[in-house]
């Protein structure tokens, strides 16, 4: 079994900047499809980027392309996703989530094994 931690989450003003973090245990993040979504109120859960480790392809929603970064670091078994000039509208629940299968449907939450409880980003507007 997967444990997904996330961490890293706040309250920044908009053009600011937030990395937030993945942290598994359970199983080496070197050998999982691992994404990030976010949850606004009222609102489905929606995909933000996406990671493979057989290939390193590196996945982005269209309206994060440019602003967010995701990476990972296989010492620390973790999976960061940086964020910059952060705006209102991306203010969510994060949720970091990972798959055992490479590739595939990275935006579909369907596709997913694993899922961490979220942590909060707020961007004031």
């Amino acid at each position: 079994q997967v444990q997904l931690v996330e961490s890293g989450g706040g309250l920044v003003q908009a053009g600011g900047s937030l990395r937030l973090s993945c942290a598994a245990s359970g199983r080496t993040l070197s050998t999982l499809f691992v994404g990030w979504f976010r949850q606004a109120p009222g609102q489905g859960r929606a995909s933000v980027a996406a990671t493979a480790w057989s290939t390193g392809y590196t996945y982005y929603a269209e309206s994060v392309q440019g602003r967010f970064t995701i990476s990972r670091d296989n010492a620390k078994n973790t999976v960061y996703l940086q964020m910059n000039n952060l705006k209102p509208e991306d203010t969510a629940v994060y949720y970091c989530a990972a798959r055992r299968r490479d590739g595939g449907r990275w935006w579909s939450v369907y596709e997913y094994d694993y899922w961490g409880q979220g942590t909060q980003v707020t961007v004031p507007s």
